[in-house]
């Protein structure tokens, strides 16, 4: 199968690239920074900019599936550009007969109250199914991983302040997942027909609040943390405490920590697994393996 991996550079999309390869498929891999040195040999690199119309040209002939992995979350207007960006490469998969689209989105919960982030991904999620493709939208939580801008913040926080003040959405539930599950799904439902055109959810196999993951965190760096909640901190306000707390760039926390009043826990009629099913890695053992490869 010939597969194209928009955003291959990325977090999710370097390790996809390579699980792709490994599975025998022919890669496609568009960045802004691809180079035949970014990729396994045998991979194609497509040097482009969903910015740029003209640098499109020839990017989705002959693709029979493109995962979608495109979030603009570095930019003040991202939702304006995640729209935009959706938008032209749906006009461009559906000119050239892309049979299938994957989209990685996230989880949400409350559907009525939706953090700008999560509001930007529903949109792009309804952008892309006016396509001519078949859509399948997985939703995920935080993802487990070294460069995983959610995971990392997490990271740094046990590592700045045994004390913690922070919001009372720290208690929010959440179902976090590992990155190797993640990708397993991405690829695994390839070989799965009947997840063409649908949305499921992905998560780990337990469910877990903000609060309890940052002392797994911290009780496996050996640390010990003390969080006292703040019922008067909102997700606004909290944001702007992440500008001293992390190294992850500002302009993606923000939005990372305005999503964190959702509840993000997997629907279980909409479960992934029931579909493709994989051996789900316990959050634990994810977070022991981001942490030994930070």
């Amino acid at each position: 199968m010939r597969v194209l991996v928009v955003g291959a550079t990325g977090f999710i999309g370097q390790r996809l690239v390579r699980a792709l390869d490994d599975a025998g498929h022919d890669v496609v891999a568009f960045s802004r920074s691809a180079t035949e040195e970014s990729f396994p040999d045998g991979v194609e690199p497509f040097e482009g900019d969903l910015g740029d119309p003209d640098s499109l040209d020839g990017l989705c002939d002959d693709i029979d599936v493109a995962y979608y992995l495109i979030h603009s979350l570095t930019s003040e207007n991202f939702a304006e550009l995640d729209r935009r960006y959706a938008r032209r490469f749906a006009d461009s998969a559906s000119a050239a007969g892309v049979d299938r689209v994957v989209y990685l989105s996230g989880i949400s919960g409350d559907e009525e109250n939706l953090s700008p982030h999560l509001a930007s991904r529903r949109e792009v999620e309804s952008v892309l199914a006016e396509g001519s493709f078949d859509l399948t939208v997985l939703r995920a939580a935080v993802i487990i991983g070294p460069e995983s801008a959610s995971f990392r913040i997490v990271d740094d926080l046990t590592d700045r302040l045994p004390l913690m003040l922070v919001p009372k959405w720290v208690r929010t539930p959440c179902q976090p997942i590992g990155v190797d599950d993640a990708i397993s799904y991405l690829v695994e439902l390839l070989d799965a027909d009947e997840t063409r055109g649908e949305t499921y959810d992905i998560g780990g196999p337990s469910v877990w609040s903000y609060e309890s993951l940052l002392k797994l965190t911290a009780m496996e760096k050996g640390k010990r943390v003390f969080i006292v909640p703040v019922p008067v901190m909102t997700p606004g306000l909290s944001s702007h405490w992440l500008r001293f707390t992390t190294d992850v760039q500002y302009a993606i926390a923000r939005p990372l920590a305005e999503s964190m009043r959702n509840p993000v826990t997997v629907d279980p009629v909409m479960d992934l697994q029931d579909a493709v099913p994989i051996d789900q890695t316990p959050i634990k053992d994810a977070v022991r393996k981001a942490l030994a490869a930070a």
